[in-house]
């Protein structure tokens, strides 16, 4: 299988590409960086294209089997109004290019078979301790705009015989991304929960985001949305207090609700709520977690 791979020198997608050069794949990776920077991050034996996202099409090698779009701006930043268009544009644009090049293929040569593109647990809105699965609608915030404006642009790839996946991703535990971030308040012990510590964190170790990724382009029995959480997510007061004894570190300074709304604006609204987001389609399709527990993954992760 020759898996294309958009945003591959990001945090989940450089973990993505190791792993489907491990396992004997070939690879091809779009990225905004230049070749040598991104030769830094990939294996040697990866095809780099550079490649603005504003372009028309992708570059999608003919003989492709398949393409995982990953591509989006950071969403960890104040939300300006700029910063917004960049949130909206980086991710509904590239997917509109990558579709774009699956519909000129299927009617060339013939359409790589999957298109497993990102989203975000963000789709569902808030939605307080209410149980969400791939069967519930949309919220009515930015994230919820983002995600279905981008699932949108996605979708239409179906038009052209591609299978597609979204993977609607919650907060990923691994040694980049922003774990280490949340992680800095607490080597300085005074790490705690954030606002009340009540809302919901589906979170989900990198290993499983990779695996779900894997699964999702073998699988032909699943397209359609895919929770990329863990079986049993958490509340933030809890994910905090696991957090603190995997450090050894104390969690008792919490982050309250106004000062954070104060420093990050409307982005504070995204770490404040939460969704109880459950993965029952992967459940149900037969993958099976590699860390399903909260604090053997924090472990994994952080003694290695």
């Amino acid at each position: 299988m020759h898996v294309v791979v958009a945003g591959g020198t990001g945090f989940i997608g450089t973990a993505l590409v190791r792993r489907l050069v491990r396992d004997g794949r070939r690879v091809t990776v779009l990225t905004r960086r230049s070749e040598a920077e991104a030769r830094k991050l990939l294996p040697r034996s990866v095809s780099v294209v550079r490649w603005q996202s504003g372009v028309p099409a992708a570059p999608l090698p003919a003989e492709a089997d398949a393409v995982v779009n990953l591509a989006g701006a950071a969403i960890a930043r104040r939300w300006t109004q700029a910063a917004k268009r960049l949130i909206v544009d980086s991710r509904v644009q590239t997917t509109r290019a990558v579709v774009r090049a699956l519909k000129e293929r299927q009617s060339a040569s013939g359409a790589p078979r999957v298109l497993v593109n990102a989203s975000a647990v963000g789709y569902y809105g808030p939605r307080g301790d209410e149980r969400v699965t791939e069967r519930d609608g949309p919220g009515d915030d930015f994230l919820s705009h983002v995600c279905r404006q981008w699932e949108g642009a996605a979708v239409e790839a179906e038009d052209a015989g591609v299978r597609v996946v979204r993977l609607r991703t919650g907060f990923v535990v691994g040694r980049g991304g922003a774990l280490p971030l949340m992680m800095l308040p607490f080597r300085l012990s005074v790490g705690g929960p954030l606002g009340s510590g009540r809302q919901w964190l589906p979170w989900v170790h990198l290993d499983d985001v990779v695996g779900l990724i894997l699964f999702a382009l073998e699988h032909e029995g699943v397209s359609g949305p895919l929770n990329v959480s863990a079986p049993e997510p958490v509340r933030n007061r809890e994910f905090a207090r696991v957090l603190g004894r995997v450090m050894r570190r104390p969690s008792w300074a919490p982050a309250p609700a106004p000062v954070m709304r104060a420093v990050l604006g409307e982005m504070a609204d995204m770490i404040l709520t939460g969704q109880r987001a459950v993965p029952e389609a992967a459940l149900g399709a037969g993958y099976e977690f590699r860390h399903p527990d909260l604090e053997a993954a924090l472990r994994d992760i952080l003694e290695r």
